[in-house]
């Protein structure tokens, strides 16, 4: 079984996902089923074939969560230090072409979010970046073509 690596926040949010899918949703979805159920005939009953559709993409996600959790290895970022960009740093990049200042966090993809600049450790620019150090260039192929970040500085938080 292949480990699913994450920082502590990235277990968490899956084990609160799990907890509201089968001690809030589940009850809810059987609800209303059983609701639905009531009306009569269910080979014409929408509301019935509704809920069973939500039940099955619930069961679904809360296979999917307990399975990530099951293989879950929890990287302990504020244990980490360097200036080596690895899994859990922090970031900041200075593009080459424009000088803007970007700054993203490497983490696990079941916890990547491009809002809050959580990059995933499979993406593009974070295997680009992994392995480098402070004052490196990287080059990263982006859909709009390939950009030039320098290195400016890497934090463990």
């Amino acid at each position: 079984m292949e480990k699913v690596p994450m920082t502590s926040a990235g277990y968490k949010m899956l084990q609160d996902e799990l907890k509201e899918r089968t001690a809030v949703e589940r009850p809810r979805i059987v609800e209303a089923i059983a609701e639905a159920r009531a009306h009569g005939d269910l080979s014409e009953n929408a509301e019935y074939h509704a809920a069973k559709e939500a039940q099955s993409l619930n069961e679904g996600r809360i296979s999917e969560l307990e399975d990530k959790l099951s293989r879950a290895e929890i990287i302990d970022v504020t244990k980490l230090s360097g200036d080596i960009v690895k899994f859990g740093a922090t970031v900041t990049l200075i593009d080459e072409d424009t000088e803007e200042e970007k700054k993203y966090m490497i983490v696990g993809d079941v916890e990547s979010d491009v809002k809050q600049n959580k990059v995933s450790i499979s993406s593009p620019i974070a295997r680009a970046l992994i392995g480098k150090s402070i004052g490196d260039s990287v080059e990263v192929a982006a859909p709009g073509g390939a950009r030039s970040y320098e290195i400016v500085d890497v934090r463990f938080v």
